[in-house]
């Protein structure tokens, strides 16, 4: 294993609760409560569908992790990546800056026999034009355990995550 392929477990912490999809909804109330996910980590695609929401935005919400991750969600990664998400991440959105905020990401991700768990907090998403569809802004997580050969701290770039409420 690389070290060099750690980068992408934060940028899967980002995955755990966001998502992207290839469809929009209207700016407005969605009415599934719902949030769907995509990303790539370190050249593996990492998805699920789904997931429970506990109010449709634009009202303040969390993500049920339960329905991310398996057994109970589908959160699967096509490469050698496994992950799990800690926590119930919150969020607010604010339609008229055409934003969100997510309170917190707690992640693991797993490679090979190696286990990382990563942090981050106050993360923001940028609105997709009129949809519900939401793109991150750069963040870093802080590693909280894991190996020695995780990075203590990783960067996940604009753009590389996405999230869709439906």
């Amino acid at each position: 294993m690389k070290i060099s392929t750690w980068p992408g477990v934060a940028a899967l912490a980002a995955a755990a609760i966001v998502g992207g999809a290839t469809s929009a909804t209207a700016l407005g109330p969605t009415a599934d409560q719902r949030v769907d996910g995509v990303i790539v980590v370190a050249g593996n695609t990492c998805t699920w569908t789904n997931a429970h929401t506990s109010a449709n935005p634009p009202s303040a919400l969390s993500v049920d992790r339960t329905t991310i991750n398996t057994p109970g969600g589908n959160l699967g990664c096509n490469g050698s990546i496994t992950a799990s998400l800690n926590n119930n991440p919150a969020f607010t959105f604010d339609d008229t800056a055409g934003t969100a905020k997510t309170d917190a990401i707690d992640i693991t991700g797993r490679q090979s026999f190696i286990s990382c768990r990563y942090k981050a907090t106050n993360i923001t998403w940028n609105r997709d034009g009129t949809t519900r569809k939401y793109v991150n802004q750069a963040f870093t997580a802080t590693k909280t355990s894991g190996s020695f050969l995780c990075p203590g701290s990783v960067t996940t770039a604009a753009g590389d995550a996405s999230m869709l409420f439906h």
